[in-house]
């Protein structure tokens, strides 16, 4: 497994992954490096050149979509996957709730695992789950913060 830092206007990103496919992209700020990198990645700035550049195409207000191969993983619960292939779903500039995202993959009541899969979503910004808000409107939990939240949906909403 390879990684990278990467600089963005929302602070460093960890992008990690193999050969042809990206398995996690997290918000380095509100994280010790020395916890979520593992001693046997090795580190390569050149490696993903093609996802760095979508991501400043992205802040660049330029990209809405990204064509990047995601690897999940298998180890993940078949629910979380479900949520997360959902939210791609959530178009460029719109905010979905999470009981919005529990009825539109059939279950309605699960509108707080849904937020757990958000909570665990392994690759932030590509996997939309900033654009998630509580039904009332309000910006709720998110790993890169509220502040990276707000920033985000500004950025998408301004264009």
């Amino acid at each position: 497994m390879f990684y990278s830092i990467v600089e963005s206007p929302v602070g460093q990103l960890l992008l990690a992954g193999e050969r042809d496919s990206l398995h996690q992209l997290s918000f380095l700020a509100r994280r010790d490096p020395d916890k979520v990198i593992s001693p046997k990645w090795t580190h390569d700035e050149s490696y993903f050149t093609q996802i760095t550049s979508q991501l400043k195409e992205y802040f660049d207000g330029i990209r809405r979509e990204f064509d990047i191969h995601l690897d999940i993983g298998s180890s993940r619960n078949s629910f979380s996957r479900l949520v997360w292939s959902e939210l791609r779903k959530i178009p460029y500039g719109e905010t979905c709730s999470y009981r919005t995202i529990a009825e539109r993959i059939g279950r309605p009541k699960a509108y707080r695992a849904v937020g757990q899969a958000n909570h665990h979503n392994p690759i932030a910004i590509i996997i939309p789950c900033h654009r998630v808000i509580g039904s009332n409107g309000t910006l709720t939990g998110f790993g890169g913060g509220l502040d990276t939240k707000r920033f985000l949906l500004d950025l998408e909403q301004s264009r």
